[in-house]
């Protein structure tokens, strides 16, 4: 039975089936995504926002030990289980994946880059997502199993670790890396430390846009989702587009307390090592819009300073 937001309570943390439904569903460009991608990247309001729950209840992964890994997430459009000896019955026939144009392994140099940032969109969206984000070993360097989508059974390279990986891939393992240490900074990670998620979102300045500011599009026709959230110590701006053209985003002003206005963090269009800078690293955004390229996730942030002290009057005669 699938129960997922059942099992609710202090003693249960649960692995979210749909935040990986439907941030795989959204990153595919299928179509009526964008409202439950919104509830999805803060921790699930609608499946964990009763009974004083904290966000960390929803275990936010794109993938597991079960099913395809990453990199056949984006190669495969079915799943190739022959090797099992179950005339590919075995295994679930519903993956939501997409293989970008070929089935399995190419030399299309095209279709091997758009897979490589659907990759980097896997992992930004998991990463910047309130919640517990849980990653499956390997997909950090693109591990494969040729498609088998159950490989529980197989003892030989489908199920191996292939070490030669990390070298082939360290552009993805430095930017996964990165990533991990940027969030572990984030101070919306922190500082809602004991408040439930009901509360932490009530008490968050949060700012849904579309294209344009202010103007999320949740039409069924809709692939591109914006947002602003201002914490105590950083503000941050994500766009995600996954329409197949690029679109041009409004930018918000940056916060009153910025020191430096956004700066480009994040952005998976961009090949190593500009899609993922270092807050103190990254270029400087200034203009009022920016292009975010087909299938595209691009993080601004910026630090905020310290507000002033309010200093009180005391008055005669008080203490």
């Amino acid at each position: 039975m699938y129960q997922v937001g059942s099992f609710l309570g202090d003693h249960w943390k649960e692995w979210n089936g749909r935040f990986r439904d439907d941030i795989r569903a959204f990153v595919k460009s299928d179509p009526g995504m964008v409202e439950e991608v919104a509830s999805r990247f803060f921790a699930s309001p609608d499946l964990y926002g009763t009974e004083n729950l904290g966000p960390e209840q929803s275990i936010n992964f794109v993938t597991c030990h079960d099913g395809f890994t990453l990199n056949d997430l984006v190669s495969y459009n079915q799943k190739h289980n022959w090797e099992n000896g179950e005339e590919n019955r075995d295994g679930s026939n519903d993956n939501l994946s997409w293989n970008c144009g070929v089935e399995g392994p190419t030399e299309d140099r095209a279709v091997e880059q758009l897979r490589q940032r659907q990759i980097k969109n896997f992992f930004a969206i998991t990463l910047l997502s309130l919640g517990v984000p849980m990653l499956l070993m390997g997909d950090e360097v693109r591990r494969t199993q040729r498609g088998n989508n159950n490989g529980y059974c197989q003892d030989n390279e489908i199920a191996w670790f292939d070490w030669s990986l990390c070298e082939r891939h360290a552009d993805l393992h430095k930017f996964v890396r990165k990533l991990v240490k940027f969030r572990r900074e984030l101070s919306i990670f922190h500082d809602g430390h004991g408040l439930s998620l009901t509360e932490l979102l009530h008490f968050a300045r949060i700012e849904w846009h579309g294209v344009e500011l202010f103007n999320p599009d949740k039409s069924n026709d809709s692939r591109s989702l914006a947002l602003t959230f201002r914490g105590a110590s950083e503000a941050f701006h994500v766009m995600a587009n996954f329409y197949w053209e690029p679109l041009d985003f409004a930018l918000p002003p940056p916060p009153r307390r910025s020191p430096t206005g956004w700066r480009r963090v994040l952005d998976t269009g961009l090949s190593s090592p500009e899609d993922f800078c270092l807050l103190a690293d990254a270029p400087p955004v200034s203009s009022e819009r920016y292009r975010v390229g087909s299938r595209t996730v691009v993080l601004l942030a910026t630090e905020m300073q310290t507000p002033p002290p309010q200093h009180i009057p005391i008055l005669p005669g008080s203490r």
